[in-house]
């Protein structure tokens, strides 16, 4: 690159969408233009878009008006893995094959100083191994799971925690109405943070998350007695990562050339079921899907995704790489990607939010205390 040639920089979006992608591209691309004087390639459908060679020239105009917009304006994936793509032999049988070394050609062809790679732990996995290879990347932390390691909030979280606060709301009614139990599966995958922080927010009976051992005979009786006891309904929130007795979680279906081929899925009909046929109290489940994945980003997602990517567009500048923006505290601080990568943060079982749902007498299907 010559001394006149401005540095270019690329961002792509890997994994599943969630609300506040498009802030941080946002973010990225006006603070690389405006402030650094950075050149910015946008990459389509995540690492599928350099494995496939696909990416589109960033400016201002492209990132006008997309602060409020959920989703993606780059496209996501989350089952391109660069070092697991899947391809066809001749006899037409899928394998797999690591394509990382067409990635990195690619990237060294683009002329790119920096990748800027916006994800959850899938894609900081891949990132990290990128950088091993010399890639300069920075990651930016997403998921509504909340379960990357190094950051006290992902963004996408806040928005969907609203999400299914909400919905949980309106399911209060129609229990109380039928004088039901509702159960209400959220997503979160092997964390309890959604589940739990909802729970709190709608005033859910019961809270299950996968961090405290579930037991059917507790949440039973639990239900049982607040019936006898004239309160007849009772809402139970379920994470999906919830094992159901006898230690397994239940799996709605295995995608294998994924990043991560296990999709969690079922337990709310599960535990329903346990419900009615141990109670005989009229049982009904909701599972919450990806609605809580959609629509506009909260405001707290919009500060917080613009704040990651304006520091992601500013480590671009200074020519830092193999870290992750993080939020710690009130601060914006970078973590390296070889701390992140392969952990996954979960809720503690001395977390004061598990202290303040037992005060207020939630069932975390361990205890009957009130």
């Amino acid at each position: 690159m010559s001394k006149t040639q401005k540095k270019r920089i690329g961002v792509l979006t890997g994994g599943g969408d969630c609300p506040g992608l498009n802030a941080v591209i946002r973010g990225v691309v006006k603070a690389s233009i405006g402030t650094y004087d950075l050149e910015v390639i946008g990459i389509e459908d995540g690492y599928e878009g350099l494995i496939e060679r696909r990416v589109v020239p960033m400016n201002w105009k492209k990132v006008s008006g997309i602060l409020t917009q959920g989703g993606t304006i780059l496209g996501s994936s989350n089952i391109a893995n660069p070092f697991r793509w899947p391809v066809k032999d001749k006899a037409g049988k899928r394998t797999f094959s690591n394509v990382s070394d067409r990635v990195a050609e690619y990237v060294s062809e683009l002329n790119l100083s920096n990748l800027v790679c916006i994800g959850g732990d899938g894609t900081m996995a891949i990132a990290h191994k990128l950088s091993q290879m010399g890639i300069r990347l920075i990651g930016v932390p997403k998921t509504i799971d909340n379960d990357i390691w190094g950051t006290d909030i992902t963004f996408g979280f806040d928005s969907a925690l609203g999400a299914a606060t909400d919905a949980i709301d309106r399911i209060h009614s129609t229990a109380m109405s039928h004088h039901r139990v509702m159960v209400v599966e959220v997503m979160g995958r092997y964390a309890g943070w959604l589940a739990l922080e909802s729970g709190l927010a709608a005033g859910g009976d019961v809270i299950l998350i996968p961090e405290i051992p579930l037991n059917m005979d507790i949440v039973c009786d639990f239900v049982v007695q607040r019936s006898t006891e004239g309160r007849r309904f009772s809402i139970v929130v379920v994470a999906e990562g919830v094992k159901a007795p006898g230690g397994k979680q239940v799996v709605k279906k295995i995608v294998e050339n994924s990043t991560d081929p296990i999709r969690l899925g079922g337990i709310g009909h599960y535990i329903a079921r346990l419900i009615e046929t141990r109670t005989k109290l009229e049982s009904r489940v909701t599972v919450l899907g990806h609605l809580q994945r959609g629509g506009t980003p909260s405001a707290y997602d919009r500060i917080l995704a613009t704040r990651f990517g304006v520091k992601a567009a500013e480590l671009c500048y200074d020519g830092v790489g193999g870290v992750m923006v993080a939020l710690r505290g009130t601060e914006i601080v970078t973590v390296p990607l070889s701390d992140v990568a392969g952990k996954s943060r979960t809720v503690p079982e001395n977390h004061p939010l598990i202290e303040v749902a037992r005060h207020v007498g939630t069932c975390l299907g361990d205890t009957l205390d009130k």
